[in-house]
């Protein structure tokens, strides 16, 4: 069983206009080392309720990690060792960072220390739409900090948004081709996804083209030897994110930090706890259980903040996730984990959806067709089960 942690550093030089996660200008939040003091007291708080371990996979996000002391990311990882959780030489250790935050020795200090997957928000190449989205960087200056990367010879990964006012598909493509041409192993593109009434809901290119310009930076990805491993993941051979892969194929991980999310194996269909999303209110939680050490989310945390699963929900989860890879939803799982009359259930409703063509059966497993990937949500929909559906 693979397993890995999450460290959620939410600064942020400016906070993006279509951004919703946990995150503050760094000015607004205590200073790093104080926060950082906040994920150890919770690291010797919550580390019994997993059994100490080899780390397949570390990931720093935020936010923008690489805006606080580098030596600040190295004391949580050696902070994790302390308490059984180590790293080994093939441990995936990823950080986010934002182009102009990181100098030569900030990378040197990440490097000697085992970091060695870097993800960089560029976003787009476009100096226009970035200052549209109130990215503070410049593409020069993505380009620098690419320069630099590159220079060291480390894999790196880019985020790529589309569907923005105004943006066009040549815009688009664009941004694709040079994504490739430096270097990027990794390329996740993003749809802008923003609510009725945004600023940026404005002008925005309409279903059809978001539609089109997806398959764009598919078809583009492909043409380059990527492969689409995931439904917004695109990786040469052997570099998808095996962080991110823990999530789709119900491994456990333990995420530290603001608003962060974890899933653990305790109980029978699985646990789920989270973090609050106020840092006030973090920090108080933390501070209120200091010196104390729990073997449990059920035992530490309020009933808000921690659901056991039942079935339906397990089963719900299992079926989005593996639907999300490309290889799909793999038939010999399914029945290891769930009843018979369950996964027949299950199976019975990919038929019907194979009939629609949204779906495929090939050795073994039910995945996506290209049809299907277009109609995602439909066929999560389908696969959304409720208590009584069993």
């Amino acid at each position: 069983m693979a397993f890995g942690v999450y460290i959620h550093i939410p600064y942020c030089i400016q906070r993006c206009t279509y951004c919703d996660f946990a995150t503050y200008e760094q000015s607004k939040i205590l200073p790093p080392d104080q926060y950082v003091e906040l994920l150890f007291k919770e690291i010797r708080q919550k580390h019994r309720y997993y059994t100490p371990q080899s780390l397949d996979t570390i990931y720093f996000g935020g936010g923008t990690p690489s805006l606080i002391p580098a030596n600040l990311i190295v004391a949580i990882i050696k902070e994790l060792g302390r308490y059984g959780f180590t790293t080994r030489p093939d441990t995936e250790i990823t950080i986010e960072i934002n182009p102009a935050t990181v100098s030569k020795e900030k990378l040197k200090t990440y490097l000697d220390n085992g970091i060695n997957r870097f993800s960089v928000g560029a976003q787009t190449f476009d100096d226009r739409l970035l200052k549209m989205v109130h990215r503070e960087h410049s593409a020069k200056q993505t380009l620098e900090t690419l320069d630099l990367l590159r220079a060291h010879g480390v894999n790196f990964s880019f985020d790529i948004l589309f569907a923005l006012p105004s943006q066009t598909v040549e815009g688009l493509r664009r941004d694709v081709e040079i994504a490739v041409e430096q270097g990027a192993k990794h390329i996740s593109p993003y749809c802008l996804t923003v609510p009725d009434g945004h600023p940026l809901s404005k002008g925005r290119p309409i279903d059809d083209e978001q539609v089109e310009m997806f398959d764009i930076i598919a078809d583009e990805l492909t043409r380059k030897g990527f492969q689409q491993y995931e439904i917004s993941n695109f990786a040469l051979p052997g570099f998808e994110s095996r962080h991110n892969m823990l999530y789709w194929v119900d491994q456990p991980y333990w995420s530290l930090g603001l608003s962060s999310h974890s899933y653990s194996k305790e109980s029978s269909w699985g646990t789920r706890y989270w973090n609050i999303n106020s840092i006030n209110e973090y920090q108080k939680q933390i501070l209120a259980f200091d010196g104390q050490e729990f073997d449990s989310p059920v035992r530490h945390l309020p009933s808000n903040q921690v659901e056991v699963l039942e079935m339906h929900q397990a089963l719900t989860d299992f079926c989005h996730t593996s639907m999300r890879l490309m290889r799909g939803l793999n038939v010999e799982q399914l029945q290891a984990k769930f009843p018979q009359n369950v996964s027949e259930k299950v199976l019975q409703i990919m038929k019907n959806m194979e009939e629609k063509s949204w779906i495929r059966h090939d050795n073994g497993h039910w995945s996506l067709t290209r049809e299907g990937l277009v109609l995602s949500n439909r066929v999560f929909q389908e696969l959304t089960f409720l208590q009584e559906d069993l």
